[in-house]
């Protein structure tokens, strides 16, 4: 089922908003596709413009930025922790922005949005 990213049917006020027009392609969304842990695989993808996007799938490594030695390295992703978007994302192992991940040299908070940016980074959390 198409997601549709056009006006609603309803104003901020409640009243009904009377479309003088039908629905276009470009107003359309892509179906959600969450980024798991695993094997590295990123699926690349047309966007507006004949741009490119690249959606990470699946992933198990991770770039952990420590702030306090201001060095970055790449890393294991073990599980994650905690994800605020959604609560059912942590048994899954589901990785969004703002998720909580444990990873070899410690816990990290993803800074990065793997949809829709093609990678994962991270900032090393105490």
């Amino acid at each position: 089922m198409a997601l549709w990213q056009g006006k609603a049917k309803r104003k901020k006020t409640g009243g009904r908003r009377v479309y003088a027009r039908k629905k276009r392609k470009y107003e359309i969304g892509r179906e959600k596709r969450e980024t798991a842990l695993g094997e590295h695989k990123t699926h690349t993808f047309r966007t507006m413009g004949n741009n490119r996007k690249i959606r990470v799938l699946r992933a198990g490594t991770v770039n952990i930025l420590n702030s306090k030695e201001n060095k970055s390295q790449k890393t294991k992703i073990l599980s994650v922790i905690e994800n605020t978007a959604n609560p059912h994302y942590v048994r899954r192992n589901v990785i969004t922005k703002g998720a909580v991940i444990k990873t070899e040299v410690g816990n990290a908070k993803v800074t990065s949005r793997p949809g829709q940016d093609g990678v994962i980074n991270a900032v090393l959390i105490k």
